[in-house]
């Protein structure tokens, strides 16, 4: 019931001396065409054969590389602890299995291990959950399924019709690709239906409407995707109908990201409106009502926003930008409100009610609904509450706290719409992950599961501080350390970010960084920078297209208020961050090499003057800006960080990683970067998984040896003086 207008984490600062810093330091981006014409437009890129996937050229390219770099990083005599200690953490029996309601009160979950690689979908009473070793029924094996049908199958979820929801919809990739193959399976006789719907491989969706049929947004075939590669049109499937026959029910436009239909329902399963979501770029959409005669009407809604439930008839939208309703109300970026649905549908100028309006230093994390309730989480400077709002008769909606641990991660997750529980997370840096199932409408919360703790945290606390950046705005930062670290800048310090998508880093316990980093003496960093979600829209917003820089200053800011406070110096720092992170990567590493000593830059966007024409890329220029355009080109081309790879610079030997099968961020960005780097005779490591997905681990095994090759190459960095290549 989300709809997203696209596809859809203090302490005092030396703001002085680290602004003047920021101030003085950072070099100002380099003026369009000031790289010297390098890769400029397509006849000046010598590496274009690098983004032939499956070329011939390009693998044997790749094949070449991985054998050196595996060679340097499986060499080094800590690689294999490392390497056993990541596959002992990821394929972990005890780890909490992820729950998730069901209508009738079971519980569902995913679960991966060592036998089962590729993971099982299993179930169980909500009383066997809350044991400590719950009786698990299989439903479907993908190791097992996979082998026997000799395919590298990656589950990708299910979809089951409410309210029965013995019939589902299960999405299968090649290799961890977003393209799925969908098919249908009856969770009773727990095999896939005889005749029953597939959908072939492709982007998209598919949703119930009824038992017999579906509302799909797939490759129908030439003419029918975006230029971004996911599905323009939305059709009416039913069963028995080949796909060339479905009904076409709407069709949007070449250059929106993409379409995709879907049911709002009530508690009871049942259909209140059928909906097809347009985006028109990343950000802004419409929606549209499916009505009975087959013809849509356009709703009423910011062109910013989104749907989140639909609770006792009310329904909840957050809108992302200010606006004006049809009413003449009048609600600000942030704000959270609800209308009554059917009054609403019958005339959009019905009063809406305002439900949460955030401050400037708080953000919404997440929101859910039971049967009877909202359930948001509501963060205050990257810290965590679980909140409860209820409806009422007069239009207020009433507002409670959970009794939950304070100054920490809190998530919400599975919610039962046949009553008011709610599974909770709760987690922090150096706080081992622990589920509450809560009841919203009385307010009790139970610990049901809590993690042992994967690492020594004995003597390690956690700081936030605060970075100015070079205009003035202040960045939160954490810091996790051994509590008796020296002040004296010697200390190897990893600093991840991230700052894209209103993508919020949020403080969660991560075993692996504990063990491989932490319990080495390693200090780890995370950065709130703008771009991230951390004080909602409008942080997000403040480093949007021609503001991108801003964010690339918040990090550097970080790395500078590190050294400022001898936490750490510059042959000690790393930097790590994937996809929009290792653009992030890129920008320090092409702006401020002279910070750094390594950098771990994972599945990256690297050519931002090619980014939109490279699979899913042209669905991220609401972000970024279009290349196309000569003045968003000028902004872009300032701090693309392949055209500005140069010689003569103090760049650290870097390790890029990407993966063949991810068909999100083109594998050409990692493949390009790294060819240019040894061109100009910089030490580069490069690996490239063959399967995967952008996620870089279509399986455990593979999840675990990308860990260890990460934290051999940084503790040869940042950990052995002088730093080995």
């Amino acid at each position: 019931m989300i709809r997203t207008a696209a596809l859809a984490a203090l302490l005092a600062s030396t703001a002085l001396s680290s602004a003047a810093m920021a101030q003085t330091s950072v070099p100002a981006p380099a003026a369009a065409g000031s790289a010297g014409g390098f890769a400029t437009s397509d006849a000046a890129d010598p590496y274009l054969w690098l983004e032939e996937i499956d070329g011939e050229r390009a693998m044997a390219w790749v094949n070449a590389q991985n054998e050196r770099s595996l060679g340097v990083l499986r060499g080094d005599p800590r690689f294999e602890t490392l390497h056993q200690q990541a596959l002992e953490i990821v394929q972990s029996r005890d780890r909490i299995p992820s729950p998730g309601f069901n209508r009738d009160g079971t519980i569902d979950n995913f679960w991966q291990d060592a036998e089962h690689v590729r993971g099982v979908w299993r179930t169980t009473t909500l009383d066997s959950y809350r044991t400590e070793a719950p009786q698990w029924e299989t439903i479907l094996d993908f190791d097992a399924l996979a082998a026997a049908e000799g395919k590298n199958w990656v589950y990708k979820g299910a979809t089951c019709l409410p309210p029965e929801e013995t019939r589902c919809l299960i999405s299968l990739s090649d290799g961890g690709k977003d393209a799925v193959t969908v098919r249908e399976f009856d969770r009773a006789t727990k095999t896939f239906v005889d005749g029953g719907f597939i959908l072939p491989e492709s982007k998209g969706g598919a949703s119930w409407v009824d038992e017999n049929t579906l509302l799909i947004a797939r490759d129908f075939g030439p003419g029918t995707l975006t230029s971004s590669g996911y599905p323009m049109i939305v059709k009416v499937l039913t069963r028995g109908q080949t796909i060339d026959h479905a009904r076409t029910v709407f069709t949007g436009q070449p250059t929106d990201v993409s379409v995709s239909g879907y049911t709002l329902r009530d508690a009871d399963g049942v259909v209140q409106a059928t909906l097809i979501n347009r985006g028109i770029n990343f950000y802004e959409g419409e929606t549209h009502r499916l009505n009975a005669d087959g013809t849509t009407t356009k709703l009423e809604l910011p062109a910013k926003s989104n749907i989140n439930a639909l609770v006792r008839g009310q329904l909840v939208v957050t809108t992302d930008q200010d606006w004006t309703a049809p009413s003449g109300q009048e609600f600000r970026t942030g704000d959270v409100i609800a209308w009554n649905l059917d009054r609403w549908l019958a005339d959009p100028a019905t009063p809406a009610q305002l439900v949460i309006r955030p401050t400037e230093r708080e953000a919404i994390e997440g929101i859910t609904a039971t049967r009877n309730t909202l359930v948001v989480a509501l963060y205050q400077n990257v810290r965590g509450g679980v909140y409860v709002y209820e409806p009422a008769a007069s239009g207020e909606w009433a507002r409670t706290r959970l009794d939950l641990p304070q100054n920490v991660s809190v998530g919400v997750g599975s919610a039962s719409e046949r009553d008011d529980k709610i599974f909770v997370s709760v987690t922090g840096y150096l706080n081992p992950s622990s589920l509450y199932l809560a009841d919203a409408a009385t307010g009790a919360t139970d610990l049901t599961k809590s993690l042992p703790a994967k690492f020594d945290a004995t003597g390690m606390t956690v700081d936030q501080f605060e970075a100015t950046s070079a205009d003035g705005t202040r960045i939160p930062y954490f810091v996790v350390h051994k509590g008796d670290m020296a002040m004296d800048g010697s200390n190897p310090t990893l600093l991840y970010g991230y700052g894209g998508f209103q993508n919020s880093l949020l403080p969660g316990y991560s075993a692996t960084v504990g063990k491989l980093w932490l319990e080495r003496g390693g200090v780890y960093v995370i950065a709130n920078t703008r771009g991230g979600g951390e004080f909602g829209p409008n942080w997000h917003q403040a480093a949007l297209q021609q503001n991108r820089q801003r964010a690339h200053e918040d990090y550097q800011a970080v790395a500078l208020d590190l050294i400022a406070r001898d936490i750490t110096s510059q042959p000690k720092l790393g930097i790590m961050g994937g996809s929009q992170g290792g653009l992030f990567m890129g920008a320090m590493l092409t702006q401020r090499p002279d910070l750094i000593n390594a950098a771990v830059i994972q599945v990256p966007l690297f050519d931002m003057l090619r980014f939109h024409k490279l699979l899913a890329g042209a669905s991220w220029m609401a972000e970024y800006g279009n290349p196309d355009v000569p003045e968003e080109r000028a902004w872009i081309e300032a701090y693309s960080p392949y055209q500005r790879l140069e010689a003569g610079q103090p760049y650290p030997e870097v390790f890029i990683h990407t993966s063949t099968k991810d068909d999100r961020v083109h594998p050409g960005h990692a493949r390009k970067a790294a060819a240019r780097l040894l061109e100009l005779g910089y030490p580069v490591l490069f690996y490239e998984n063959t399967d995967g997905g952008h996620a870089a681990g279509a399986n455990l095994r593979e999840t675990a040896r990308r860990l260890a090759l990460e934290y051999t190459y940084l503790s040869r960095r940042l950990m052995d003086e002088p730093a080995q290549e």
